[in-house]
């Protein structure tokens, strides 16, 4: 998986693809930023050269005063009308468009990243970039579409006004090459440093945001408390802080450089060059009036700052682009298992084989040349030590991931032939890593689905978990919202409890194939033996397959696979296994003498 980012010569390419966006989100904000970029610049052209001009002309004409007032006055009505249209655009028309071009672009990004396979989330690189996309993205948007209008009507302004400079005096329009170096040249060398700079602290940025969320989040309240986690936190921000103050220091000799001889080129060069040029032409050869020099003098100020905002729309709007790669880069992605598969949709669950599967992520083989068939109606169980692949199965199974190599099939068929919605239907699974949502419990439970008979689905998912008395006992019963993280009277379970609940999601779900991965590792034995019968239950209507690291409980499996190191070693029914006196059979042995000693202990104690 690579996610393909544009070079720095594509970054116009770039923003043109951000305006686009920019025009589709919000059509009041493309519309407004146009208009207000004709009136800035119409303004800098018609009083620099037309007004004073005008007024000018007047005052050595003798022209009656009150005209010229009344002139004066007109025209400062005008600036006033559109300095309030500007004003009502920034303060009332653009906040709220912003809002609604925040809320679809993040629509768009949240269904991308929806829609990204899983790998995806566990490849640091992919993580670092999509970080990179929804950093301030609808804020570059916008400005994107204001610098392209402020390019594409500062070039007409510079153009207009370098003809009225001519006609004043062709040598004059010389001093415009200092801005250019200042904004173009050295603007860009400047903006490329920062760049630089700022993917360089992209690592420390997440760094430090991930130990900020640790400070607050109640996840890491006890461990915070209990142990010396605080310490290794501390020097994790530390650690990044410094990273990151060092990658600032590296850049901060070469940026000042460049940014001395920006302002230099920019302003100083010109300003002062225009004035010493003006009074000489003036007062040592006589060959300009002083209205000419008032009124090239006005002209040069204002190309002076059209220039300066036009290079700096020019050198922004590059950077920009530079910046909307990482946002191109990962809404462009092509997923390799988009959530949007069409295809066949499965009718029933007949039978689930794996044929000769291999799959390797980041270059580790994990699972080898794997081959068992589960049929309609059984029970399998999936067992191992830890790292052996078994939930990596499962995910397999779910088309979270594609196996290198080989194929795993439904009723027959390759299940990269399947809508892949259709197909996951087939599936209810609890993972033992959950996570339980900040919404209320009967969410929770359907996560999303709607039936007929809600109230009854949830109660009794509830029941079979063995967390129907906790939630009936909330104010709130199933209304109630999990965590408190948006609701300070939320509630909070027990590890144990919120497995249940998660367990809960997979009894809801009317899948003909129920899938349970550790469901029972922060249970207590009583709770774990009431929930296994009721999974067994399960079992009498469904085909079951569960991952489990209390080998008592897979003993009444139609099948077990022992697995290790990716592949599996040993299959067979219980009997068969302990018949077999192999590695199922020792490893059975060894958990039930140490279940045999605990209860001798307790039984000593008592």
């Amino acid at each position: 998986m690579e996610l393909r980012i544009p070079e720095l010569k594509n970054s116009l390419g770039n923003a043109f693809y951000a305006l686009r966006l920019g025009a589709g989100f919000s059509r009041p904000i493309f519309c407004n930023i146009i208009f207000i970029a004709v009136l800035d610049y119409f303004q800098w052209v018609f009083f620099s050269s037309v007004f004073t001009k005008h007024i000018v002309a007047s005052l050595d004409n003798g022209e009656d005063h009150r005209k010229i007032l009344a002139y004066i006055g007109i025209c400062g009505l005008a600036v006033g009308l559109m300095n309030l249209y500007q004003h009502y655009f920034e303060n009332v028309t653009k906040p709220v468009e912003l809002a609604r071009l925040y809320g679809r672009l993040y629509h768009l990004l949240f269904d991308k990243a929806r829609n990204v396979e899983l790998a995806c989330y566990e490849n640091a690189d992919f993580y670092n970039r999509y970080t990179m996309a929804m950093d301030g993205a609808d804020e570059k948007i916008a400005d994107v579409m204001r610098r392209f209008w402020g390019i594409l009507f500062g070039s007409v302004a510079t153009g207009f006004v370098f003809y009225l400079m001519f006609s004043i005096d062709r040598y004059a329009v010389i001093f415009i090459i200092s801005p250019l170096l200042g904004n173009f040249l050295f603007g860009s060398i400047k903006n490329r440093l920062e760049y630089r700079r700022y993917q360089e602290q992209v690592v420390g940025n997440k760094t430090m945001n991930y130990v900020s969320r640790a400070m607050y989040l109640p996840d890491y309240a006890k461990e915070m408390r209990l142990f010396h986690v605080y310490d290794l936190l501390k020097k994790q921000y530390t650690d990044a802080t410094d990273r990151n103050v060092e990658a600032a220091a590296r850049h901060a000799f070469p940026n000042a450089f460049v940014n001395f001889w920006k302002i230099t080129f920019t302003f100083s060069v010109i300003f002062e060059g225009v004035l010493f040029y003006a009074i000489y032409r003036n007062l040592v050869t006589k060959s300009i009036t002083l209205a000419d020099l008032t009124i090239m003098t006005s002209m040069m100020v204002s190309m002076t700052w059209i220039l300066i905002g036009l290079f700096d729309d020019i050198v922004n709007f590059m950077k920009d682009g530079v910046f909307i790669n990482n946002l191109r880069g990962f809404l462009e992605y092509e997923e390799r298992i988009p959530e949007d598969t069409d295809g066949d949709r499965p009718a029933s669950f007949e039978s689930l084989e794996f044929d000769h599967v291999f799959f390797s992520y980041a270059d580790e083989e994990t699972i080898r040349d794997l081959s068992f068939t589960i049929r309609k109606g059984e029970i399998a169980a999936l067992v191992g030590h830890n790292g052996a692949g078994k939930t990596t199965i499962i995910k397999l199974l779910l088309r979270l991931y594609d196996p290198t190599s080989g194929v795993i099939r439904l009723n027959g068929r390759d299940i990269r032939e399947y809508n892949l919605h259709a197909y996951r239907e087939l599936f209810a699974t609890t993972f033992q890593d959950f996570a339980i949502m900040g919404m209320s419990v009967r969410d929770n439970v359907l996560m999303g689905r709607h039936y007929d008979g809600e109230d009854g689905i949830v109660d009794s998912a509830l029941k079979k978990a063995g967390v129907y008395d906790k939630v009936a006992g909330l104010p709130a019963g199933t209304s109630s919202v999990m965590t408190r993280e948006f609701d300070e009277n939320g509630a909070v379970f027990s590890g144990g409890e919120s497995q249940k609940l998660a367990v809960s999601r997979t009894f809801a779900k009317p899948a003909p194939v129920k899938i349970f991965d550790e469901p029972s590792s922060a249970l207590d034995p009583i709770a774990e033996y009431d929930l296994f019968r009721n999974i067994a239950r399960e079992g009498k209507d469904h085909t079951l397959l569960f991952i489990s690291h209390r080998l008592s409980s897979v003993r009444h499996c139609d099948k077990v696979f022992m697995l290790e190191k990716g592949r599996i070693i040993e299959e067979g029914s219980h009997e068969e296994l302990m018949a077999m006196n192999g590695s199922y059979a020792k490893m059975y042995r060894r958990q039930a003498n140490n279940y045999l000693a605990i209860e001798e202990d307790g039984e000593a104690a008592g």
